[in-house]
Formats: structure tokens, C-alpha cells, sequence
């Protein structure tokens, strides 16, 4: 049990996904968010115009001077940039005991905008996938780490403990989410899909398990609590740019 999570994401200027949406999750559980930014981005809620890595020595300098500090224990990793960004990271939780890594594998923004390249993506799967102990991909990112498989075959090529499918991506009216947990199903969780376009949703769910698990709360548990309350963000959504709203984060 801690009381902090510490997070690694992307930067979002119109506050809808990336650290800002972190931050402000991880805030409504009564965490501390430890935010190190991976990513410069130039977006808004129609679309992603431009991304900039941040240097990685800049990285690890922030993280080692952190661990100094504050015992990391649970870590939420969302936008990552490319395979030296991620090898330096898993480098860097290698150097954790005991930690639980939740990891949102962003490889395409909502708007369908490509954000992780193909090699990025090999990376992402030989490097921090084994240091990971819940992953959260919808359909297509989970067709992306595991290309040409049946579900089934893609959840056992993940070396994952758990795996929350979200299926938001691929359905149409009502929603199925599946929990996995060492490669076999144990909980499917159901919602209408609500109409509109919504910007952050993800980034939302991690967090929000990231909380609840740093909170002392079994990961099965979490995540159902995490899904219950990222709907919930949505349903009071608010609409601050032209397309894609923004989860309502407050908590009644």
C-alpha cells in the first residue's frame, strides 16, 4: 500500500488524455501523481499535429532523483516515443524492487492518429511488457502487439499477468470489457456504448486502476472499480473544443 503513483505520459494541451488526465484521476482517489512527461505533443481535440520526445538523460535524471526520495511502487506508463525512450525506462524499473507497472500501450490517439512507430512497438513488447504487471489495450492496439492471432493467442503472447481488453474501438452498441488473468478470462463487464467521440478515456482507466491498486485494492477489484468510474466520467462529459469531449474527472 502507498500513496503515490508515479507516471509516465505524454503532455496533452487541450487536458483531455496524457499527464494532465493522469494527474487529475490519480488526484480523485486521494494518490499523489509523480508526473514525469515522455512527450511534447501539439494537439487538440480534433487531431495531433506534432510530437517531440523528451531527451531521455532528462528522464533519468528525474527518476533517479525521485527514487532518492519517494519509495516507487506502483508506476502508470502511457505515451511513450520511441525504442530508446523505452529501453531506458525498462532500465529504469529494473532498478525498483517489487514495483507494479500498469501500462496504457498508446500506439494510436483517438483521432487515428499514428503516435508509436512499428519498431517502437517490437520494443514496447521486448522490453517492458515482461516488467509489466496489468496491461490495458483496446482491440487494435492488442492486434498491433500481436499481429495475425485469434484473441486468445494474442492474451498468451503478452508476458502480462493481466490483461484488460477494452473493446470501445470495436463494438457498436453495447460495450464488452474482458479481464484476463494469466492468460485465461475471468470477468467480462458490460455498458452501452454512449454516443459521441471521447478524448482521454484511457489514459482515465489506467490511472484510476493505478490508483486503486496503490490504494491497497486487488487488481481484479480495481479494475472493475477503474471501468465503473471512467464510464461515469463520460456519461457527465463536458464539450470544451469542436469534436472529442472531455471525461468529467470530478467525482460526485
Amino acid at each position: 500500500m502507498t500513496d503515490s503513483v508515479l507516471v509516465l505520459s505524454g503532455l496533452d494541451p487541450s487536458g483531455a488524455a496524457g499527464i494532465g488526465a493522469d494527474i487529475e484521476t490519480i488526484n480523485q482517489f486521494g494518490v499523489t501523481p509523480l508526473p514525469i512527461v515522455t512527450t511534447l505533443t501539439a494537439q487538440n481535440t480534433e487531431s495531433v499535429i506534432d510530437l517531440q520526445e523528451v531527451d531521455s538523460k532528462l528522464i533519468v535524471k528525474q527518476f533517479k532523483h525521485l527514487q532518492t526520495d519517494v519509495d516507487i511502487k506502483v508506476v502508470k506508463i502511457g505515451l511513450l516515443s520511441s525504442s530508446e525512450q523505452i529501453r531506458t525506462i525498462a532500465s529504469l524499473l529494473k532498478s525498483c524492487n517489487n514495483i507494479i507497472v500498469i501500462l496504457d500501450p498508446i500506439i494510436k490517439a483517438s483521432t487515428n492518429d499514428e503516435l508509436l512507430q512499428a519498431q517502437a512497438i517490437a520494443s514496447l513488447k521486448q522490453e517492458l511488457l515482461p516488467l509489466t504487471s496489468v496491461i490495458t489495450p483496446n482491440l487494435s492496439e492488442l492486434q498491433a502487439l500481436a499481429p495475425d492471432m485469434d484473441e486468445q493467442q494474442m492474451v498468451s503472447s503478452l508476458p502480462c499477468e493481466w490483461v484488460l481488453l477494452t473493446t470501445t474501438d470495436s463494438s457498436s452498441d453495447k460495450i464488452e470489457h474482458r479481464l484476463y488473468h494469466q492468460e485465461q478470462k475471468v470477468k467480462s463487464f458490460y455498458y452501452h456504448k454512449l454516443p459521441g467521440q471521447y478524448h482521454g478515456s484511457g489514459c482515465t482507466l489506467t490511472s484510476a486502476i493505478s490508483s486503486l491498486i496503490a490504494s491497497g485494492i486487488d487488481v481484479g477489484i480495481a479494475c472493475e472499480r477503474a471501468l465503473d468510474y471512467t464510464y461515469q466520467t463520460l456519461l457527465n462529459a463536458k464539450s470544451i473544443g469542436k469534436m472529442q469531449y472531455h471525461p468529467n474527472r470530478q467525482k460526485p
